[in-house]
């Protein structure tokens, strides 16, 4: 008698494949079955109200916004784009003796300014606060004209 040449996995692969067929023909049926209860595009239509929130019915013409398109800013405006008001306000963050360069953080803006030993008219130190103008650098801004702040 001879060997059956079907091993367990093709019979496996086999059952897997009439099932995913069958499954297949049963979701056919059932969207056939439902073509009758398609919602129209008006019962699936959301509009958005004046608060900004969902709603089913539509919103009142006389209630509507119009903005401009260049009124809307998507980005924090640059460093360069803000008026220079004079000298600044900023504490000391970190500070190498040894290479002579450190950074400010700006007490109003929260960002961090390079500045230089050159630039310095007193010793400092971490958390030192200080007095300093904004001057634009090859790699950003940097500090000119720091002074002690009391």
């Amino acid at each position: 008698m001879a060997k059956s040449q079907e091993t367990f996995s093709k019979r496996e692969k086999e059952k897997q494949r009439l099932k995913k067929q069958q499954d297949k023909q049963e979701k056919m049926k059932e969207r056939k079955n439902n073509k009758d209860n398609k919602k129209s595009l008006d019962d699936m239509m959301v509009y958005l109200d004046e608060d900004g929130n969902l709603t089913d019915v539509p919103t009142d013409p006389s209630k509507k916004k119009v903005f401009a398109a260049e009124d809307i800013q998507i980005s924090i405006p640059k460093s360069e784009d803000r008026p220079a008001e004079g000298p600044r306000t900023g504490v000391i963050s970190y500070f190498n003796h040894q290479k002579g360069f450190g950074f400010i953080n700006d007490l109003e803006t929260q960002e961090r300014v390079f500045v230089h030993i050159n630039e310095l008219s007193f010793p400092v130190k971490e958390n030192d606060k200080v007095l300093f103008e904004t001057g634009k650098g090859p790699q950003g801004p940097v500090a000119l004209n720091v002074t002690a702040f009391k």
